[in-house]
C-alpha cells in the first residue's frame, strides 16, 4: 500500500455531474511528496459494490468514496484530511456530516446532525444548524453521511447485505467501529464541500435498514 497516495472513488453514472466533481477535484493542492489518483466507477451494482471494486483497484493509502454530486471547495482538503487523521492513530474514517447517536430507528432525519455542508439549493444556507467541538477539533458519530467518506485503511464494504443505495455508509461506519477504529467528523467552520444532491435513489430504503438493524442492532422489527 502507497502511504503517500490518494485515491478519489467515485460511483457515477452520469457524466456532466462527473466532470463537473472532478473539475474540483483537480484544484485541490496536493501535499508535498504525495500523489493524487481518479477512479471513477461506472454501472454499479450498487454502492458497496462498486466501492469495493474501487478499494481493490488502487493501492493508496487515503481512499475517498465520495458521490458524484459532491464538490470539494476547500482547496486544503487533503492537507486538512491527513491532519485530522494524524490526531489519533486510531481514526479509521472521516465523514463531512454524522450523527453522533442514531436514532433507535436507525432513520438519520431523526438523529441530530454534526458538521457541515454547503447546499447549492439553499439561497440562504444556516450554518448555524449544525454544532461543532471547537476545543477538540473533531466528532466521534455513530454514523457518517455518504456522500463522501476518508479512509486510511480497507474494510470491505458489506455489499453481502447492502447491495442497493441504501444504508451502505452506515452499515460501513458501524464495520470500522466494530474493528476498534473512529469515525470522525471533523469542524468546519467554512463548509469543506458542496453536495448537490439533486438526485436521492430511496428504492427499498425499508428493506436495508431493517437489515441494517438487525445486524448492527440487534432489533428485529
Amino acid at each position: 500500500m502507497d502511504d503517500k497516495k490518494f485515491c478519489f472513488i467515485i460511483c457515477t453514472d452520469r457524466e456532466e455531474y462527473l466532470k463537473e466533481c472532478t473539475y474540483y477535484i483537480s484544484h485541490l493542492r496536493i501535499p508535498d511528496g504525495y500523489s493524487a489518483e481518479l477512479l471513477p466507477i461506472r454501472e454499479c451494482r450498487s454502492m458497496a459494490s462498486g466501492y469495493n471494486e474501487g478499494m481493490a483497484a488502487s493501492d493508496a493509502k487515503y481512499k475517498i468514496y465520495m458521490h458524484q454530486d459532491v464538490f470539494i471547495l476547500n482547496p486544503n482538503f487533503l492537507k486538512d484530511l491527513l491532519m485530522v487523521f494524524s490526531t489519533d492513530k486510531h481514526i479509521g474514517m472521516v465523514g463531512m456530516l454524522g450523527v453522533e447517536r442514531l436514532s433507535p430507528d436507525a432513520v438519520v432525519w431523526n438523529s441530530i446532525r454534526v458538521g457541515n455542508v454547503y447546499d447549492p439549493a439553499q439561497e440562504q444556507p444556516d450554518y448555524a444548524f449544525y454544532s461543532w467541538h471547537p476545543e477538540e477539533g473533531v466528532t466521534d458519530v455513530e454514523y457518517a453521511e455518504g456522500m463522501l467518506l476518508a479512509t486510511n485503511r480497507d474494510l470491505r464494504w458489506r455489499e453481502d447485505l447492502f447491495d442497493g443505495w441504501s444504508f451502505y455508509d452506515a452499515s460501513q461506519g458501524f464495520e470500522f467501529r466494530t474493528h476498534g477504529y473512529r469515525v470522525v467528523v471533523p469542524e468546519q467552520r467554512i463548509p469543506w464541500v458542496a453536495h448537490e444532491d439533486s438526485i436521492v435513489n430511496v428504492f427499498a430504503y425499508d428493506k436495508y435498514r431493517k437489515i441494517f438493524m438487525r445486524e448492527y442492532m440487534g432489533v428485529t422489527e
